[in-house]
């Protein structure tokens, strides 16, 4: 499947029920003005945009504030009501207190992943910022938003940091064993919507009765989102200036990709 993810700056518009926006390129904004989409965004009438709730998500920023800065930037702009961030703020980037600022400064509600945890092992006396803002971090959240029951959680549920959800292989095509596979896992799974972070994918995706979101990483695959409710529309944004990255992997660290 092409996730059918835009460059630089730009969205892609996410129908999961239909598959609507779901594999193609952007569409040429002169072109798409007059079907709707103008500038790279969603142009809805001031009806449905008084009755949509935009929610911003993104995820795994690993101590890296400048695609974190872009991001809710492009929130601002959209003026998303929300913003959640799915965990792994940690990590890799050298710059994690300047990263938790952003987030703190943005209201932004975050959950743990991995990397916090271990971080707090790591420093169990620091009185640090990173430290003081991890510990009050919740597992998950599970919050009704415009009639719509949303979970989140870094890897999957209940509850866990590690077993990420991995839908895609290397080139950003659906694995439908894959599919299927985490369809069958979520098979009673009650909140209408799950959004998760973790494996650097992107994608959303209906596996059963459920919308499953990844925004990707800001750091590795340039990429955040906007959830569209109770409308249950997702927009996939390319971060200003970046192209984005499907699925990423540390293989990718040793090419030529532009991170």
């Amino acid at each position: 499947m092409d996730c059918g993810l835009p460059g630089n700056g730009a969205t892609a518009i996410r129908d999961p029920d239909t598959g609507s926006g779901a594999s193609g390129p952007l569409p040429d904004p002169q072109a798409a003005a007059g079907r709707g989409v103008e500038s790279g965004c969603a142009r809805t009438t001031e009806n449905k945009a008084r009755m949509s709730t935009r929610i911003g998500l993104l995820s795994d920023p690993h101590a890296s504030p400048d695609p974190v800065r872009a991001a809710l930037a492009m929130f601002r702009e959209r003026r998303v009501e929300r913003i959640f961030c799915l965990g792994d703020i940690a990590g890799y980037g050298e710059r994690l207190a300047e990263t938790v600022s952003l987030l703190v400064e943005s209201r932004c509600k975050s959950i743990l992943g991995n990397h916090e945890v271990w971080y707090l092992e790591k420093h169990a006396a620091a009185d640090d910022l990173p430290a003081a803002y991890f510990r009050n971090l919740p597992l998950v959240i599970d919050e009704v938003i415009a009639g719509k029951r949303i979970y989140l959680v870094h890897a999957s549920p209940p509850d866990s940091l590690m077993d990420g959800i991995r839908l895609l292989d290397a080139t950003g095509e659906i694995r439908a064993e894959q599919n299927a596979r985490w369809s069958g896992r979520l098979e009673g799974f009650e909140p209408e919507v799950l959004i998760v972070g973790h494996t650097h994918q992107v994608f959303a995706e209906r596996l059963g009765d459920t919308l499953v979101i990844n925004p990707g990483s800001t750091r590795f695959n340039h990429t955040c989102a906007i959830l569209h409710l109770p409308q249950m529309k997702v927009e996939m944004l390319t971060l200003p200036g970046k192209t984005p990255v499907p699925a990423w992997n540390w293989g990718m660290a040793f090419r030529d990709v532009d991170r």
